[in-house]
């Protein structure tokens, strides 16, 4: 007997909550929250953890506007979840946080430096934001991306808020 699975992709607009089989064990070990759930519960840009792993996290942005620009004094990555987003890169003259700051700082301007260049990215697409440059995140509608980076003072954990057990 053969089983049939069918991938289903979720969106900002479609998606499903989904459960836990919990098998022997109670639902409260567990911490459960979809990505697009999050994300259209949030501001625009808010970095909201959903997972941890030691000192790294997976923050859910929504996508939507102009982002503010960030800079981080390590490497990240985005991976658009949900629609289209555009990323531009500046290479900073200086840096903008020292090496032992971790996550993500918003800064307070245009950032100065050589435009690197931007990344189109749709669905599926990741795209690296690498120590030393500056970036921000464009998107005409909006979408979902997840970004894995180190916990930081822009990181948002809302557990109570955004956990399903």
């Amino acid at each position: 007997m053969t089983a049939e699975f069918q991938t289903v992709f979720g969106s900002l607009q479609d998606y499903a909550k989904g459960e836990l089989e919990i098998i022997n064990d109670s639902p409260k070990n567990y911490a459960f929250s979809n990505v697009f759930d999050v994300a259209a519960r949030s501001a625009a840009y808010e970095k909201v953890v959903v997972a941890i792993n030691l000192g790294y996290v997976l923050e859910t942005l929504r996508a939507e506007g102009t982002s503010p620009w960030f800079a981080a004094s390590h490497d990240e990555f985005a991976i658009v979840m949900d629609g289209e987003v555009e990323v531009e890169l500046v290479k900073l003259d200086a840096p903008a946080a020292p090496p032992s700051k971790k996550g993500a700082i918003q800064l307070p301007g245009n950032p100065a430096g050589r435009r690197m260049g931007h990344v189109k990215c749709k669905r599926g697409h990741q795209v690296l934001l690498p120590q030393g440059a500056a970036y921000r995140f464009k998107a005409a509608r909006p979408g979902v991306i997840l970004l894995q980076t180190i916990e930081g003072e822009l990181s948002k954990q809302k557990w109570r808020e955004i956990c399903y057990t």
